[in-house]
Parts: C-alpha cells; structure tokens; sequence
C-alpha cells in the first residue's frame, strides 16, 4: 500500500536574529570539539585542574585585568577567546558573569550557548536547566518564542529522553503563562513529551497549546504529529485549529496524515476541498490525483494530473513533474494504451526517478508477453547501496506477481531470504508467496517464526488470523490475532476488513456488515468490496451486494477474488 509520509520539521529559530544566537543550535567548534572535556568540580578546583595551557592562562589574565580596570567588553572577548581554545566549561561561566557585568545580552548569550553544549555533551542534562533558561532569557523578547520552537533540536542527540524531557519542561515552566511565548513553550514540551514517549501527555500539551493561542501553527502541527503516531484524540485538535487557522499548508499535511493512515475517502473530501479554496495551489492537484489513482478514479486523476502540470508547466521543481509523469504513464498502462504509457516515461529528466521509469518500461514489454526481457530491463537496474538493492528486488517481485508469475516469484524471494535470513519482510513476502502457491503449512510456520522474533509486526498477525478465516479453520484464534493486530494498527482497512471477515465466518452477520462497511468507507478496495458483497449477500440484500460488486468490477474486473466470489455464489452482474 501507498504511503505519504507527514513530517514536521520546526524552524531552527535560534538561528535567527544576531549571529550570537547560533551558538545554541551550532556544532563544536573543530579545534577543540575533539578534546575530551574534563568532569564538572567546584569553579576553583575545575580552573586548577584543567588543562589550560599557558597561552589560555595568559589570556584569562588579562581578561581579569581588563575587568578590574572597568573594561568589561574588552575583559570578555579575552576570557571568552581562552574558553572557546580550551573548551573549559569553568571558563565559559565566567565569560558569561563579564558579559552580564558588561550588560551585554548578546555576549552573555554566546557564551551562555557553549556553556549549553558542553553540559549536553557531558550528560549534565539537570545542571542545564539553569542554563537554558538563562540563554531564553538572554533572548530578545521578540525572538523567545521562536528560540523555544528550536528547543527540541538542542537536545536531539542526548539518550536519555525522559530526564531531557523533565529538563525542558522545568526550565520552560515560566514561559508556559506568558502570552507571547505560552503556546509555543507548550507545543516544544509535547515535542519532547512525544520523544520521551509519553504520548497522552504529550496530547494534553498540545491542547493546552492550543488554547493558548488557537492561531498558531504550532500547536496544529504538533497535533497532527500525535495523529500520524495513532493518538486519534488529537484529531479533533487539529480540526480546531483547521477552523482558526485554515492556512492551505496545513490542510495539506492533515490531508497527508489521512493518507498515510490509510484514511483515503477523508483525505479525499480534504483534498477536494482545497482544491476548490485554492484551485492554483499545484501541490493539491498533485496529491488529489494520486489519491485518486489509488481510488482507481482513474478519469478524474488524470484531469487532476493535468492540472497540476499544467500549474507546473514554467516552474523547474523536476521532482513532482516526474511524479505525475509516472501516474500518467501508469494510468496509460491500465488504460492498454502503451504508446501514451511511453510518451509520458519519456518526458521524466529527473535521475532519482529512473528506476520508477525502467520499471514502468518492463511492465510494458510484460504486458506485450515477452517476461524474459522485462526481467531483463529489471536485471539491468543498480544494485550498489542496500536501498538500490531492494528497490531492484520488490521491482522484478512485484512485476511477476502482476502477471501471476507466482512460482518465479517465490524462487527469487526465497533465494533473498535465504542471503538476509534476518530481515523479517523478506520473510513475510515468502510466506505471502507460499500462500500464493497453496503451501499453506510453510506459510503458518514463516509467519509464527516473524511473529515469535517480532512481537508486534501486525502484518503477520493478520495474514495469519486471515488465512485462518478464509480456510473456515480455528477461528476463535483466527479472531484472536486479527484483534492483535488491530492493537498496532487500529484504522488499518485492510485488518479492519479481516476482522469482518472472521466474524462472518463465526455467523455474526450484522456485525461483520458493519465492521466491513466501515473498512469500505475508508477504502473502496475490490477485495473489501467482494467480502461485503458477499455478507450483504448472505443477508438477503442481493441489489445491495450486487451494486457494490458493480463497483469493484469497474475498479478491477480481472480480479481473482471478486471473479471467484461471484463464481461461487452464481452471481451475474
């Protein structure tokens, strides 16, 4: 299945403003990041004890007279030249007491940050707390609220998420009641809570964000992250903000959450929407047609991919051009019409793209009968990174299963397997091809040896409690590993339709009609539809069934289960 991942990646706010502020997001400088830097002791003990050289000792010196001499500004830079060569934590806490003498916020903001890293860097993640705080403080009022967004990206490399969490969360503690910076402080203590994986927690920051200020796009994008992580409570945040804010950038990511929770009819009603606000905004028409080519509305996506190339057509973003290139070329395929298939592959100058575009090309020649050389276009593909080499392999699979080619199929996964015998998509691909090739005993045994060594792979679950179903075989256990399944990926369709399935066959009729209506509405797939069609059938609503099987065979007439449903049942449509 299709998946468009959402990602919220903030603004590194502390970059912004005075070239000092880059010091809180900034790396180690390379001539001395590379010291080991020595344990925190008392101020006196760490000056005796670490390993100031005497250039480093004659420049705090000379700091310290500038100082005494009533020259601050000139004493800082002198200490704070000595601290940034050493690396000495001591000796940048004492360039940041001459800055503040010297009332120079900026100042004392630079060397406040180094203090930051290096407390990061030695794990002295309490004792930060002071300091972070001081650097928001350092910040210019109008810069706060963006140097918390940055936040979270300071303490991305520490381990220990919890304690980091509990770190921001107090030092941010007076921010959260101010107005200018309430919502913002809020939505960073829900990013951390979120890596310290406390999701309702983290739930609850984004509502309390949120009510802080229902305008900002922090909160929304923080509830559509929870969303995306399976926290459904978050979805009625983001419908909120939706209606206080309802920038299109945001739609588009809630429509991409949808979508990427398999939530295909709401991402739908989203993207048509928007489309209709912003009928020039090209990134919709692109991700409402290829929606609609996994909805099998195949005339409206192409209309859909038109438009979005034609927003495109004085623009140079090759990435989505070459995107819709390939749909087009794929609804052309489908369509039978291959020399269209070709002009469209044609047109793709985007070199990221070119294996999409060789295995377009082989489905071509496939569909022509001649498999041996599509294998070879296949064959032909890169195979130097470990992601070239998967990519080669699901291409040259996925081309022979399209054309039934099981047993072929079969040999080149089990080869693969065999070479990574760890890696447990591989071998769940095996068991779905055994599955295939009615080798059902070495399928259950693959798929418990997957769930044995990866307690929450739902996919092996459901393939297993599935087939059981399908076979009228165990079915109180068939329904008890859907429903295990269904713990990892509630809003999945296809395990919802498994569960409906199960149900149907333990003779709960009406709850099966309603789980498996409920996995149709959120996706319109021929094998969904050929199961409740099927209950519908059994229930004695015949127009019913029949109207919804007419929908499916227009998605996909050729399909194996819906044309053996209707065999068996001695339906004509």
């Amino acid at each position: 299945m299709n998946s468009y991942p959402c990602t919220y990646a903030p603004r590194n706010a502390w970059l912004a403003g005075a070239t000092s502020l880059a010091l809180f997001c900034g790396t180690f400088n390379s001539a001395w990041a590379q010291q080991s830097l020595p344990p925190k002791e008392t101020e006196t003990a760490a000056i005796q004890n670490s390993k100031l050289n005497s250039e480093w000792m004659l420049l705090i010196l000379l700091g310290e007279m500038q100082v005494t001499q009533g020259n601050p500004s000139a004493g800082y830079s002198m200490i704070f030249e000595a601290a940034r060569k050493s690396g000495d934590e001591t000796v940048y806490k004492r360039s940041v007491e001459v800055a503040l003498a010297a009332r120079s916020g900026p100042l004392a903001l630079e060397a406040n940050g180094y203090v930051l890293q290096i407390q990061i860097a030695l794990n002295q993640l309490t004792e930060s707390v002071t300091t972070l705080r001081s650097s928001i403080s350092l910040l210019p009022p109008e810069q706060q609220a963006e140097g918390i967004t940055g936040i979270p990206q300071i303490y991305s490399q520490v381990q220990d998420k919890e304690l980091a969490n509990a770190v921001v969360e107090q030092a941010l503690t007076p921010y959260t009641t101010q107005a200018s910076t309430a919502a913002v402080s809020w939505a960073t203590i829900g990013r951390m809570r979120i890596w310290a994986k406390k999701l309702p927690q983290a739930v609850e920051a984004a509502k309390l964000a949120l009510a802080k200020s229902p305008d900002s796009p922090e909160p929304a994008m923080l509830a559509l992250e929870l969303l995306s992580l399976g926290q459904s409570q978050a979805e009625e945040l983001v419908l909120q903000a939706l209606k206080k804010n309802g920038q299109p950038n945001l739609q588009l990511s809630y429509a991409r959450v949808l979508i990427d929770t398999q939530r295909l009819n709401d991402a739908l009603v989203q993207l048509q929407k928007l489309s209709q606000e912003m009928p020039n905004f090209s990134d919709v028409w692109l991700l409402l047609g290829a929606v609609q080519v996994e909805q099998a509305q195949d005339e409206q996506a192409k209309t859909s991919l038109l438009r979005f190339l034609d927003l495109e057509k004085d623009k140079q973003e090759v990435r989505g051009l070459s995107q819709a290139y390939l749909m087009l070329s794929q609804l052309a395929i489908k369509a039978k019409n291959n020399k269209e298939a070709e002009s469209w592959l044609n047109k793709i100058e985007d070199p990221e793209q070119l294996t999409q575009v060789q295995v377009q090309r082989a489905n071509l020649i496939a569909s022509k009968g001649d498999m041996a050389k599509a294998r070879a276009l296949i064959a032909q593909l890169p195979s130097n990174t470990p992601q070239a080499k998967r990519a080669k392999l699901q291409a040259e699979v996925k081309l022979l299963r399209d054309f039934k080619k099981y047993d072929d199929a079969y040999q080149v996964l089990t080869k693969a397997s065999k070479d990574e015998p760890d890696d447990l998509d591989l071998r769940y691909e095996v068991a779905m091809m055994s599955e295939k090739l009615g080798r059902l005993d070495e399928m259950e045994k693959l798929l418990r040896s997957i769930i044995a060594a990866k307690p929450d792979f739902q996919h092996a679950y459901n393939a297993l409690g599935f087939s059981l179903a399908d076979r009228n075989l165990r079915l109180p256990e068939a329904r008890e590993l859907i429903v295990k399944a269904l713990e990892f990926a509630p809003e999945d369709p296809y395990i919802v339709d498994s569960l409906g399935w199960v149900e149907f066959r333990l003779g709960n009729k009406l709850s099966a009609l309603a789980i498996l209506e409920r996995a149709y509405a959120n996706r319109p797939d021929v094998e969904i539809a050929a199961h409740l069609g099927e209950v519908h059938w059994s229930l004695g609503q015949q127009d019913k069934a029949k109207k919804i099987w007419r929908e499916a065979m227009r998605v996909d007439q050729t399909n194996e289960l819906l044309q053996q449903t209707l065999k068996r049942l001695k339906v004509k449509l």
